[in-house]
């Protein structure tokens, strides 16, 4: 029994005792795993390791004692959360010691360490010993790249758990560490080294009086000059380490007096990186700096700024000079002064004043503007900065103002003054008496209405802008101030049409009516609604179209004014009552002017959207307004009404569609419940009791064989329905979707049975799974097979077929497969194969009036990727399997839907797909091509090297399309031509000739976009080729 004991007890050792000889002499890399999983199972203990390398830790060969060293270090970084204090107190003696062995052995040394340095069981003080070790007997810069590294590894993991006993080391730990970090260049252990000096210095380590030397170590390597190698797999990129240094010579004050010098010294320099790397650098110190480091080098930091935005041709080097300079104003701003201590901020703000002051009184100088941007900068940076520069600049730009008597220098002074009082929209003043603008208020307003007034309408608009800012200053305008600004206001609002002062002034209106909506309700809308009722007048005698085009802007001039609920309350019942006086018959309405109106509502509907009180207002007065307008419209004539038949128009229509969407999607659940109550009930049982002006001459059953101005209504009930929150219960919903489905498939109105079918689609979409749904559905299915047998109504059926696709698709429902694929059987009809073809451009498209996520529907997340990976192998299948006459509509279908495809998808299909996408090119139908060439024109952008090997087909299709009868296709195939330039140059040349000559004849061409675009094309391969094209 004892001699079976021993031989159980000597086997493992043996075992061992091969896989570190296969290690050691055998120079095998796998025992090494092996020996780690056996000490992670149990099998053996690191001790026994030890024993088993005994050997070779003591021969005399380096190399045979640092592969057993290797051995043991390898087995230590696997098991090292194994280890007893005990076993890891003599490791750190049994490594300290190997430090002193050769040169060879160091490497696996450091290993050992590094896997000793993350171990829990690390007694107290041992971290410090072996930093000691390290410091006196490695030479670490002379090591290889990796073992640098792993001493930065072992330094990093100490100071992350023993912080305090290397804390206790004092500066000698700072000193020990420059000697390692000194002349380090691999960038990867710059990252780490630039790491472990920025927690040195943010987590309090005694620096001791090697402060200066810390900063040389580091400063040393700024400006950052690295430009990573090609293909570099560490992908360590210029802007890591630059980033990585800044956080290093920004994190403390003890800097300054060694850094300033040299961020001056390189913003002097005649290097760019180094100017911007500087200046940036710069603005994050002062973030940590205050007065005292800054004083003694203000005089030049100033002088160096200045002389880079005055100079400098770099838009970047000006942007980061000035936010370098308002950095450091407001560095001088938040520092806390004793009571017997110089204020630098004032004498720091009366230089900039100094030197920048006499350029403002040139305007037509070019030192103006950098001047300007400079005291604007500055400015920026502090309530108190803004007002010292505010006081002393102002009375000057408004002395110039009146000094110089020509628009375009009174525009730039003006322009000036805007700046200066945009920063002041930045700081709060509790007390009204302290706010700096109150002294100048006459004056600026005076000025503003000078401007307001001049012929110039470019300085027009920047006294529109500056009346803006001026009007958002607290308590600044009196309220003869605001009559005055809203009589400009509706003076410019009715400039030609040509100006761009109106646009502007509408603007201004909308944004000053939210902070004065008494000024505007009391004398700007008396005087639109005065306007208006001229514009009613012109429009009855039929006036054109001057006073037409007044009439318009005042409608334009509402809604914009329509920012404040009170002011909705006036100016909604205005345009209502304006269409209703159209219903009246009292003017001559045409189309355009009930579409003017119906976006005008719509434009306030938006405008009611941010606040829940505005937006129930507008929806129970509009909706029920236009619902009884479109009612009476809809009923047999017994007296004449102009309004009556253009309110039926598909394109009114589709505008009320909008006004009655917008006032829908916003509403709360419980406010849409009240309202659902009211319309539904109008469509399916005749009730009217609701609506304004509710006699009518017969009962409205759109549903119930109602005329056809009845059935075209349904479009209104889809916009509300449709846009309603998906937890509002709609009474009645089995009766409304039968009813719907029934009027879909109804051939005598195709505008109706459309709607129908989107707003079934729509409630579809909506419709949380369940029996519910599924009846629905199988309703749906049964009557579009029903309907695309041979009959009267197939183009109904399968526009329903369509509409309840695409509601399925976007919820990822898994009958949406099914119908997809019989929308693909029918792009071999011979009578639906180019509607089916064209469905698919519906189905990844987005809609406006249904089906999106602003009405509530379900949209899920890259339907379209889903919808491309499941269906295109079908449609590439489908057209190698169809007829010649039947192949263009899955070319048609396939466009389509890579088309809207995202096209980061798209690219790596590319080359599997382009052959088709060249045939689709060849295709007759002017849609195909169009759609083809919008896929191909970002493809030629992205994909360069895919669409090479096909240049010669796209040069020769592209230009064949750029005679194509189509002007959208022409455009589309020039703008091809153009991409087609960035593909590689070699492959371009060998065309060039012949493409400058087909380009020759579209530059005549009889539209101008078309003429456009072909100098742009021809342009480019005209340089193609040439010296830095």
């Amino acid at each position: 029994m004892a001699a079976a004991a021993a031989l159980e007890a000597v086997a493992p050792t043996g075992a061992l005792w091969g896989l570190v000889q296969d290690f050691v002499m055998g120079q095998q890399e796998g025992p090494a795993d092996q020996v780690a999983a056996d000490v992670k199972s149990g099998s053996y203990t690191v001790l026994q390791v030890v024993e088993a390398l005994g050997s070779s830790l003591e021969n005399p060969e380096p190399r045979t004692r640092a592969r057993g060293i290797q051995l043991l270090s390898q087995v230590l970084l696997q098991c090292h959360s194994l280890l007893l204090e005990k076993e890891v107190v003599h490791l750190i003696l049994f490594y300290e010691n190997r430090l002193k062995d050769h040169h060879f052995v160091i490497p696996s040394v450091l290993q050992g360490l590094r896997a000793l340095s993350l171990c829990v069981a690390l007694p107290p003080g041992l971290a410090v010993s072996v930093l000691k070790a390290i410091f006196q007997e490695v030479h670490v810069q002379s090591l290889p790249q990796v073992d640098r590294h792993t001493v930065y590894s072992i330094i990093t993991n100490f100071m992350r758990t023993r912080e305090e006993e290397l804390k206790g080391l004092g500066a000698d730990f700072t000193f020990g560490f420059i000697q390692v970090m000194d002349g380090e260049k691999d960038p990867r252990n710059l990252l780490v080294a630039f790491r472990i000096v920025h927690d040195l210095i943010s987590r309090d380590y005694s620096l001791g009086p090697f402060v200066e030397e810390l900063f040389e170590v580091t400063s040393c390597y700024f400006p950052i000059d690295f430009t990573p190698p090609p293909n570099d797999p560490h992908g360590i990129q210029r802007e890591d380490l630059i980033l990585s240094l800044r956080a290093v010579l920004a994190s403390t004050p003890r800097f300054a007096e060694f850094l300033l010098p040299l961020l001056i010294e390189k913003v002097d320099s005649e290097i760019l990186s180094a100017k911007l790397d500087s200046l940036q650098t710069l603005n994050a110190c002062c973030a940590v700096y205050g007065q005292k480091e800054l004083k003694d080098f203000l005089p030049s930091l100033w002088a160096s700024i200045r002389r880079e935005v005055f100079q400098t041709a770099s838009e970047r080097v000006e942007a980061d000079g000035l936010a370098a300079l308002h950095s450091l104003t407001a560095c001088l701003s938040r520092s806390v002064l004793r009571a017997d201590a110089e204020d630098l901020l004032d004498s720091f703000l009366s230089n900039i004043l100094q030197d920048c002051r006499h350029h403002l009184c040139e305007p037509d100088m070019k030192l103006v503007w950098p001047s300007a941007k400079l005291l604007q900068a500055a400015a920026g940076a502090s309530a108190r900065a803004c007002d010292h520069i505010t006081s002393n600049v102002l009375p000057l730009l408004l002395e110039q103002f009146h000094k110089h008597s020509q628009s375009n220098q009174r525009r730039t002074i003006l322009e000036m003054i805007l700046g200066f009082l945009k920063l002041h929209q930045k700081w709060s003043y509790e007390d009204k008496d302290e706010r700096p603008l109150n002294g100048f208020k006459d004056q600026l307003c005076s000025l503003v209405f000078m401007a307001l007034t001049d012929p110039s309408a470019q300085l027009q608009l920047v006294g529109i802008r500056t009346l803006t800012v001026l009007g958002a200053q607290p308590d600044l305008l009196s309220s003869g101030d605001l009559e005055l600004a809203v009589g400009h206001l509706y003076r410019l609002s009715f400039l030609e049409e040509d100006s761009q002062s109106w646009v502007a002034a509408l603007e201004a209106s909308g944004a000053l009516a939210t902070l004065y909506p008494v000024a505007f309700s009391s004398h700007l809308v008396p005087k639109l609604a005065e306007e208006l009722g001229r514009g009613e007048l012109d429009l009855a005698r039929g006036d054109e179209p001057a006073k037409c085009s007044r009439h318009l802007r005042c409608l334009q001039a509402l809604s914009a004014i329509s920012t404040h609920p009170s002011i909705v309350k006036e100016t909604l019942p205005l345009l209502l009552q304006h269409l209703c006086q159209m219903n009246k018959g009292y003017m001559v309405a045409g189309t355009s002017e009930v579409i003017a109106v119906c976006q005008s509502l719509q434009q306030v509907a938006e405008k009611c959207q941010q606040d829940l009180e505005s937006c129930w207002y507008f929806h129970q007065t509009a909706v029920p307004c236009l619902l009884a307008l479109a009612v009476q419209a809809s009923m047999p004539e017994k007296e004449h009404s102009v309004l009556r038949k253009v309110l039926l128009e598909d394109e009114v229509l589709a505008a009320m569609v909008s006004v009655i969407g917008t006032a829908t999607t916003h509403l709360s659940p419980d406010l849409a419940a009240q309202s659902v109550a009211h319309i539904v009930p109008l469509f399916l049982d005749g009730n009217v009791s609701f609506l304004p002006e509710n006699s009518f001459p017969c009962r409205f059953q759109p549903f119930q064989d109602g005329s056809s101005g009845q059935r075209r209504l349904v479009a209104l009930l889809m916009a509300f329905v449709c846009s309603l929150p998906r937890n509002v219960e709609i009474p009645q919903l089995n009766q409304l979707m039968w009813e719907l489905v029934e009027l879909s498939c109804c051939p005598s109105c195709p505008s109706s049975s459309t709607a129908a079918a989107k707003c079934f689609a729509g409630l579809l979409n909506k419709l949380p799974a369940g029996q519910q749904l599924d009846e629905f559905l199988q309703l749906a299915v049964d009557k579009v097979e029903a309907g695309l047998s041979p009959g009267p109504y197939r183009s109904q059926a399968f526009t329903l077929l369509l509409w309840v696709t695409k509601a399925l698709v976007l919820r990822y429902h898994p009958l949406s497969s099914c119908l997809t694929d019989r929308l693909m059987g029918l792009l071999g009809d011979p009578e639906l194969g180019p509607a089916a073809a064209d469905g698919f451009s519906l189905l990844m498209s987005d809609c406006t009036d249904v089906l999106t996520r602003a009405g509530h529907a379900e949209v899920r997340i890259m339907f379209r990727q889903r919808f491309f990976t499941d269906n295109v192998p079908a449609l590439v299948q489908g057209f190698h399997a169809a007829s010649q006459d039947v192949k263009p509509n899955y070319l048609k279908g396939l466009s389509h839907v890579l088309n809207r495809l995202p096209k980061p998808v798209l690219l790596p299909e590319l080359p599997t797909l382009l052959s088709l996408l060249l045939e689709a090119l060849s295709c007759s139908d002017c849609v195909v091509q169009l759609s083809t060439l919008s896929c191909l024109q970002p493809l030629l952008l992205e994909a360069p090297q895919v669409m090479s090997l096909h240049v010669d087909t796209l040069v020769t299709k592209f230009l064949n399309l750029s005679s194509s009868p189509s002007m959208a296709v022409r455009i589309a195939a020039l703008q091809c031509m153009h991409a087609l330039t960035r593909l590689p140059t070699p492959v371009l040349l060998p065309y060039k000739p012949q493409v400058i000559r087909a380009l020759a004849k579209p530059l005549d061409d009889k539209k101008r976009l078309v003429r456009k675009e072909a100098v742009s094309a021809r342009g480019e391969w005209f340089l193609l080729g040439s010296p830095g094209s």
